[in-house]
């Protein structure tokens, strides 16, 4: 399985498993399923609403609007906000979006990613050709041309770059990576800290939050695979940087501080 390397801000290189391009597919077309599965229950729903005369046309159209189009349109989006880079389809497929630093995306590089789905574009063509085929005006013979040419062009970005990201990617900084749910690679940064907890290291608010999402990410690494050189290196980088003594072992000192992290951070 090929690797994606990403470099943190302690010049330790982490590496994540790359997402293959058949994961990838399988979760964009279950994600597909979801959308039209949900449409199709919701317009139902509104059918049979409708039936029964209990809304006028204005109310109902509004209704669509609110509950049918508008998730539709922004699933991808609310997803991988909500569920830290991961739609359903990713979810099941154990693939994650994260940032080039190894973390948790943000909303605004999620929602360039969102902008910049030519996937769905391409989809969304073919089903206003197949539901509108008087539309296949020149204006629309182009911009189902350009279309088709962005999502060639992210299926040919995706094999040759080497964190395989398509243009959304790119542009937002962000990569896919495939996850396991067996070695428990965590969402956040967070952990929990009883309230009557003491901080070892107060130091720790001197690091910015990339530097704590890189911390993790190589102790999400170091522990997955038993590589306590890796531990080591970045204990003593920063115990360097922030001027520590401590005879604590390299894994027990990174897990402290990002207990501390989480502690002092609350208060």
């Amino acid at each position: 399985m090929s690797t994606i390397r990403i470099a943190t801000s302690f010049n330790i290189d982490v590496e994540f498993p790359s997402a293959p391009f058949h994961r990838r597919l399988f979760a964009w077309a279950l994600d597909i399923l979801v959308v039209f599965f949900y449409a199709l229950i919701m317009l139902r729903v509104f059918s049979s609403l409708g039936g029964s005369g209990g809304e006028t046309t204005e109310t109902a159209n509004a209704l669509c609007i609110l509950f049918i189009y508008i998730p539709i349109v922004l699933y991808h989006l609310l997803c991988e906000v909500v569920f830290k880079g991961q739609s359903i389809g990713k979810r099941i497929l154990q693939l994650k979006v994260i940032n080039e630093y190894g973390g948790r995306p943000s909303v605004s590089q999620a929602t360039i990613r969102w902008i910049i789905r030519t996937s769905d574009l391409m989809v969304l063509a073919i089903v206003l050709n197949l539901m509108v085929p008087s539309a296949q005006t020149v204006q629309y013979m182009w911009s189902l041309g350009i279309t088709f040419s962005l999502f060639i062009t992210d299926i040919i970005l995706v094999s040759v770059t080497p964190r395989q990201q398509r243009l959304g990617d790119i542009l937002a900084h962000t990569m896919m990576i495939r996850t396991s749910q067996k070695a428990g690679i965590h969402d956040t940064i967070f952990q929990a800290v009883q309230e009557a907890y003491k901080p070892t290291f107060p130091q720790v608010m001197q690091l910015s939050d990339r530097d704590i999402n890189a911390l993790k990410s190589i102790l999400d690494t170091a522990v997955k695979k038993r590589d306590h050189y890796l531990a080591e290196r970045a204990a003593v980088k920063i115990k360097a940087h922030l001027h520590l003594e401590t005879p604590m072992d390299a894994y027990e000192f990174l897990e402290t501080l990002l207990k501390d992290y989480n502690y002092l951070s609350a208060h």
